[in-house]
């Protein structure tokens, strides 16, 4: 039986999104400047990829800087609310990627993944989940082989043909611009819970909706 993308929708418990293209438009700014003070965590995995290419910018006088949708981020809070868990898979490998991840809190987070499947079925080992359970949000050919296979893959508007071929459900707007949002709030509807997550998530009586809050990175306004 062909399961809609509704159905699918209903079965998920993660949602993962590719970083480049998806939650940023995926212009990459190289800016003069100093990559000191960067967390060590990143720092041992640029350490890691040295002398290869397209994992990062490996440099003492640039740094890497992308531009974040607050719609994408506020979409992160609704997800909890709504009880999904939620990460990033991407090739590349960027403090900015480490610290839009920790403003977000999402629970999972893999950067330097060539072949993103592993990071899926560690997740998968770790959560007790299954394919079947995990939505995966692409825009290129790196995302083909997890987006093949997961329950719900959603291609981005703006996402290659290839991409958008492969998938159960393309968002009305591009990366960077509210694509991660349109994933959450297709999944949280087919739920039918999309509504009460708004509900609570600007209910300031509502005790839970503030420990879903993202702090201070500006995603509620």
């Amino acid at each position: 039986m062909t399961l809609t993308a509704n159905e699918r929708a209903q079965r998920i418990k993660i949602i993962l999104f590719d970083v480049d293209g998806v939650l940023t438009d995926g212009t990459i700014w190289l800016v003069p400047g100093s990559l000191a003070g960067g967390s060590s965590s990143v720092g041992q995995q640029l350490k890691e990829k040295d002398g290869h290419t397209g994992f990062a910018v490996q440099s003492a006088t640039l740094m890497e800087a992308k531009g974040y949708s607050a719609h994408d981020g506020a979409g992160i809070s609704l997800a909890r609310l709504g009880g999904l868990k939620c990460g990033i898979i991407t090739k590349r490998i960027s403090e900015t990627v480490a610290t839009r991840a920790r403003d977000l809190k999402l629970e999972f987070v893999y950067m330097g993944q060539s072949y993103k499947m592993q990071a899926v079925r560690e997740i998968m080992a770790k959560e007790g989940v299954t394919l079947d359970e995990i939505a995966y949000v692409g825009d290129d050919v790196i995302d083909l082989p997890v987006m093949r296979q997961c329950g719900l893959a959603v291609a981005v508007a703006n996402a290659r043909d290839q991409v958008k071929a492969a998938a159960h459900y393309v968002t009305p707007h591009p990366g960077g611009y509210g694509a991660g949002r349109d994933a959450v709030d297709f999944i949280l509807e087919a739920k039918g819970v999309l509504n009460i997550c708004i509900e609570a998530y600007i209910d300031e009586h509502n005790p839970i909706a503030p420990s879903m809050d993202i702090g201070n990175s500006g995603d509620t306004a």
